[in-house]
């Protein structure tokens, strides 16, 4: 669920913030020192259940609201986190599990080159990523075998059909540009001719069920494989990506010469991880905070963030908060930028 808005009271025991966010792109800017970083943690870690950031935090009052009107109230009393949900001016206590499903939500943090696993171990980032897309690809292409489905469905007339399996065909087309497609029956035409389906209505009634289901499954996340390969080689000036039938990440320089991926720039690792997160591991209605995006970029690559950023927004339909200190990363967006100033300032 998305963040309508954010405010904090007492936070290091001196500053207090109202923040407004846009439900899809919202910038928020100070000079150091502020609380941005804090803050930032602070709305991710309560809302993954795990209170123990705020315990070390100094500050009174929390309140999260979201969009459907609920608001989420953390309160700080000697040392202890009290957490209640507000809605229709009904108060309730709710429980790590109950943080946890409130929202779809990932933080990433100016320290992003390298991340902790669950089980401790801290990895490189960057090769983390490319096993994790590796892997995905890999699943994809090896579960590609179409369930047919026997159970009863809405009826439908023969036209209807055929122009679903037409546009079921052009989805399969764009998965198949991701790398990877399903196993269409042998002996199968899709999609059918109007012949076909005169012949056998029900069989293929029966494989555009499936189909559906596999494009329901599989389409998110070859649109993010392609849209992730253009973004990328449109912001690399001499070099470009590209994903192998094995799911491997490759980099090639204009001139042809192959580039291991542990070669690339520190900003050129940067653009990777940021639109590998954003892209990879959101859903609709999701939250991304992004803390300092602009960390190793050139000034003409953090103008042109913000482009992509809402792009994102709009068609996955997620919300992006972006702590920054850049005037270059909101550029020419400050219609969407909130500064952290203090409320009774």
């Amino acid at each position: 669920m998305k963040i309508r808005s954010v405010n904090v009271r007492g936070l290091f025991n001196e500053h207090d913030y109202e923040l407004n966010l846009n439900p899809d792109l919202t910038f928020i800017h100070s000079p150091n020192g502020m609380g941005k970083s804090a803050l930032s943690r602070m709305v991710y870690t309560i809302l993954r259940g795990d209170r123990t950031y705020l315990e070390d935090i100094p500050f009174t009052r929390l309140d999260i609201g979201f969009v459907d009107g609920s608001t989420l109230i953390v309160q700080k009393n000697n040392g202890k986190i009290l957490v209640q949900m507000q809605k229709n001016e009904l108060e309730s206590v709710v429980s790590d599990e109950e943080l946890e499903n409130l929202s779809d939500i990932i933080y990433l943090p100016p320290e992003r080159l390298l991340i902790r696993k669950k089980d401790g171990h801290v990895v490189n980032a960057l090769e983390s990523c490319a096993q994790e897309l590796c892997d995905s690809i890999r699943y994809a292409k090896e579960h590609n075998k179409l369930q047919i489905s026997e159970t009863e469905h809405k009826e439908m007339s023969g036209s209807d059909l055929e122009f679903w399996c037409k546009d079921l065909k052009a989805k399969l087309d764009f998965i198949k540009d991701a790398g990877f497609e399903p196993e269409i029956p042998e002996g199968t035409r899709f999609p059918p001719s109007r012949y076909d389906i005169i012949e056998d209505k029900e069989k293929y009634e029966g494989i555009a069920y499936s189909i559906s289901e596999y494009v329901e499954r599989n389409y998110q996340f070859a649109e993010s494989i392609i849209v992730y390969k253009d973004i990328v080689n449109n912001i690399y000036l001499n070099k470009s990506i590209d994903i192998d039938s094995g799911g491997k990440i490759h980099v090639t320089m204009n001139n042809g010469t192959s580039l291991p991926i542990n070669k690339l720039s520190s900003g050129e690792v940067q653009i990777l991880l940021i639109f590998y997160y954003i892209l990879f591991h959101t859903n609709s209605g999701g939250v991304v905070i992004l803390d300092e995006p602009e960390i190793s970029l050139h000034v003409s690559w953090q103008q042109v963030l913000g482009d992509y950023f809402r792009d994102i927004c709009r068609v996955r339909n997620i919300q992006i908060v972006v702590a920054t200190h850049s005037p270059q990363v909101i550029h020419d967006k400050w219609d969407l930028a909130v500064e952290l100033v203090q409320r009774n300032a």
